[in-house]
């Protein structure tokens, strides 16, 4: 009955995230590279009539990068979203969207100007009707077409540079999943030749506040695609742990009897289909994941490599992270020593600090852990559980901001991987949002977390 409900909601109400405007991927848009769609309250470009904002050249940051991508211009990604763009929407004030038609983050109301703080709650403190409305959220989204964005099913170069445009329809939670595929994927060089030591979201400076965006837009998308506007992502608190507890029926599935690697048949998510899960066959083909089902979710937690990630997170590891003074050190990446970023990333041990390449810890444990799906890169975002962990692993970033209070100056402005400077625009989001603008509270971005409310 919920989900009935929630289909007939749908049509009431508007969605906007990120990536590929559908508005602005036809060869004119794409030939002229601007993308600044009217806002449909006053019909003009980027809502100009009505102050909201209007369309402008984009300014790039000319910070050096650091060494780790030796090419130039051979990645659609590089000095993102120039390859496709140089003019979009700059909103004004307290705006914000593709076409200015949105609320900043913690705003609210017509003009934007109710303030709000929302907050995410542990899964297991939720009522049953609220857990089963979460599921039902999940559900609609897995099977409601994004009304305003799209995915390119091909580079700009198979596109011929704009003149035949590739994109295609996607679900709402699926174009999640392919976002996230999208950020991390190879570099294709041609042939059979791929450049893998390449990653927009992970593995750098970037990783926390790209997925603290991530969420947020996640979170937007459904709080308008069902009219809930009190919708928070739950988290999961995996600390000290000693097996998956959401992993039954009553949570995110519990295993299938018959086969160790599926979801139970009463689970909610038995029945999903997976995509962007087949790096190494886009990688031969020279192509991108185009959203095309690859098979059901697979999940078997607790039987993976112990010899890489012997146990979960236990509290002691998230309190040592905590009292790394440094967000990031050295050469910024998953080499990094004493980096609060690269050992709660799990690069690091949560014990020392020192960079080891042959552990995978902290946030990187629970990926390993849960050994399916999850567990790659490229469709990992596939399994709800990615969505409660990483809210918990938000969780603790923002523990650590509110412990060290840093300025903005401590995001590191250059020589960070390509794009993970402090003024790099966030791949691949449009509208364009900067990685530093996410390394402040949550509370100036409109939610806190409960438990950190109770402490």
């Amino acid at each position: 009955m919920l989900l009935a409900v929630l289909y007939c909601l749908l049509w009431s109400f508007q969605t906007s995230t990120g990536h590929f405007p559908r508005a602005c991927i036809s060869p004119k848009n794409l030939m002229e590279k601007e993308c600044c769609p009217a806002w449909k309250g006053d019909g003009s470009p980027c809502g100009q009539l009505s102050g909201r904002g209007s369309c402008q050249d984009i300014l790039l940051s000319n910070a050096p990068l650091g060494p780790q991508f030796p090419f130039v211009g051979v990645d659609d990604r590089e000095s993102w979203p120039s390859v496709f763009y140089n003019r979009t929407c700059q909103c004004f004030g307290n705006f914000m969207g593709f076409n200015c038609g949105n609320c900043k983050f913690g705003l609210w109301g017509p003009n934007c100007t109710e303030r709000r703080l929302l907050v995410r709650r542990n899964i297991f403190d939720l009522s049953v009707p609220e857990k089963d409305k979460f599921f039902a959220y999940l559900t609609l989204a897995k099977h409601t077409t994004s009304p305003d964005y799209v995915i390119p099913i091909g580079t700009l170069g198979q596109m011929n540079n704009g003149t035949i445009p590739m994109f295609k329809d996607i679900n709402i939670y699926d174009l999640f999943v392919w976002i996230h595929y999208y950020v991390s994927r190879d570099t294709l060089l041609g042939g059979s030749e791929v450049w893998r030591d390449i990653d927009f979201a992970h593995e750098a400076p970037g990783f926390l506040p790209w997925h603290r965006l991530f969420l947020l837009l996640w979170e937007q998308e459904i709080q308008m695609l069902t009219g809930d506007e009190n919708f928070t992502i739950p988290y999961w608190d995996w600390r000290d742990a000693d097996s998956c507890d959401v992993c039954t029926d009553e949570y995110m599935g519990g295993r299938n009897t018959a086969n160790p690697n599926l979801l139970s048949s009463a689970s909610f998510f038995s029945s999903w289909q997976i995509v962007c899960s087949r790096l190494e066959e886009y990688n031969t083909r020279q192509a991108l994941c185009d959203g095309t089902p690859e098979g059901p979710l697979l999940r078997n937690p607790g039987n993976h490599d112990k010899n890489r990630t012997p146990r979960l997170p236990s509290s002691a590891d998230v309190e040592f992270c905590l009292s790394l003074t440094q967000y990031e050190s050295g050469s910024m990446d998953k080499s990094a020593n004493f980096s609060f970023r690269n050992t709660l990333e799990g690069f690091a041990s949560p014990l020392t600090g020192i960079a080891n390449a042959s552990q995978s810890s902290m946030h990187n444990a629970l990926h390993i852990y849960m050994n399916g799906t999850m567990s790659q890169v490229s469709g990992s975002a596939n399994d709800p559980i990615f969505l409660l962990h990483h809210a918990f692993v938000d969780s603790i970033f923002e523990q650590w901001l509110r412990r060290h209070r840093p300025l903005k100056e401590v995001y590191p402005e250059a020589n960070a991987p390509i794009g993970h400077n402090r003024e790099s625009y966030m791949v691949p989001f449009i509208p364009l949002y900067r990685n530093g603008d996410f390394f402040i509270s949550s509370k100036d971005l409109g939610y806190d977390y409960s438990y950190l409310q109770d402490s």
